[in-house]
């Protein structure tokens, strides 16, 4: 029997995301196993698509959508796209008779799936890659403990009591979901990996793109992502003066966008870093290998918050498969993955100084270089490469069939 895995995602590629990154990383690896997957998207998926589509040798269904003026007011919103969600999924699973309903986060996405489950006798494994709830804080769309905070607590816990299997990405949220009363029997952790062909180690600079961004001869301090307040790229911002002080010739490359990319031009501007900060805007994914080989220390500044001590994010595990140095904030989702002083530099979170300090060290240390970067894929190589991950789903999905 070939396994048929229907996956219910929030969004894919070609949208660029860690979120779309790591789906695409476990259904090439499912497939690697032999089994069948199938995609679906929500409402959320926003870009623009037909009714099903091919992307990078996946086919994705995606769910229509029309906004109506009801559908804009919050709560009648999401109900609408839960409804529209099981209805397109109800038409699929019926037609591929898939033996798993594989939910990812949000909480949405687990109703949709719990509620098709249950009508046509399909185990559902929902995946927990972080909670609804305290996205929405950092978005500025909830506040810690109001109405809308607690609402969408209890529907993500109600997901995780109904769901047939939990998994989730790393031991903060599993943590969290345990301290809900999920038996910890019915949790399992796939952790965030990399590919390592993806990253190859100790890349060369690319000297054109130095000189095409004007930091030929600067030590380059870079960030590339997504721009997120949690992420904490105004402190490194605010701890670039100091940096300056004892590295004149250093600058910052900010490569991505996001929401918060007008805040973060605004306080360069106020502090006067005209000229000592270079935002490149998004790049092509198949672009990133470049900028990532200008970039002499990267560094991940998140801020402390529930959201960034339960999640472990990617773009560390990247940077450490190429041999790349990284100073980043000892939040517990970063302490997860980074070993202070043998994989990479920890700061304190929201300290400026802190930070300014980390990365003046590392510079001045040289002779530390060539044994962080062989640790730091060692530690991948060994505990982070996504074949080993995915191969978790493995005895999760085999005890769902056995049950069935």
């Amino acid at each position: 029997m070939t396994l048929r895995v229907l996956h219910v995602l929030d969004h894919s590629i070609p949208l660029q995301s860690g979120y779309t990154f790591r789906t695409r990383a476990i259904l090439e690896e499912q497939r690697r196993l032999g089994w069948e997957t199938f995609h679906l998207t929500t409402p959320k998926h926003t870009a623009k698509s037909a009714a099903e589509e091919e992307v990078d040798g996946l086919h994705f269904y995606r769910t229509p959508w029309e906004s109506t003026l009801l559908g804009r007011i919050p709560g009648v919103r999401e109900f609408a796209q839960i409804q529209a969600t099981s209805s397109r999924l109800t038409a699929i699973a019926r037609r591929i008779r898939p033996h798993i309903l594989h939910a990812h986060s949000p909480c949405l996405n687990g109703l949709a799936a719990l509620s098709v489950g249950k009508r046509l006798g399909i185990p559902v494994v929902y995946e927990v890659r972080a909670f609804w709830e305290d996205a929405a804080v950092d978005h500025g769309t909830a506040r810690e403990g109001g109405p809308r905070y607690r609402l969408s607590r209890a529907l993500e816990t109600r997901v995780l009591r109904e769901a047939n299997a939990v998994t989730t990405i790393c031991e903060g949220l599993k943590r969290d979901i345990v301290a809900r009363g999920i038996p910890e029997a019915r949790v399992t952790v796939i952790p965030n990996a990399v590919n390592l062909a993806a990253f190859p180690f100790a890349v060369e600079q690319d000297a054109a793109l130095k000189r095409q961004l004007g930091v030929e001869g600067n030590t380059v301090i870079g960030f590339i992502g997504s721009f997120y307040a949690y992420e904490g790229l105004d402190l490194l911002l605010r701890a670039l003066p100091q940096v300056l002080e004892r590295v004149p010739h250093a600058r910052v490359l900010l490569v991505g966008g996001g929401p918060h990319e007008p805040a973060l031009r605004s306080l360069s501007t106020q502090l006067g870093l005209g000229g000592k900060v270079i935002f490149t805007g998004r790049v092509p994914h198949a672009e990133v290998q470049r900028y990532y080989s200008i970039v002499d220390v990267l560094a991940y500044p998140r801020h402390a918050m529930r959201l960034t001590d339960l999640v472990t994010p990617l773009k560390p595990l990247e940077a450490m498969a190429q041999g790349r140095l990284l100073v980043a904030s000892d939040v517990g989702g970063h302490k997860e993955l980074i070993r202070d002083g043998e994989t990479g530099i920890l700061f304190r979170a929201g300290d400026a100084t802190s930070l300014a300090q980390a990365i003046v060290r590392l510079l001045e240390q040289r002779e530390r270089w060539p044994q962080l970067r062989e640790q730091g894929r060692r530690f991948v190589e060994r505990e982070r490469n996504w074949p080993g991950s995915v191969a978790r789903y493995r005895d999760v999905f085999n005890r769902l069939i056995a049950a069935a």
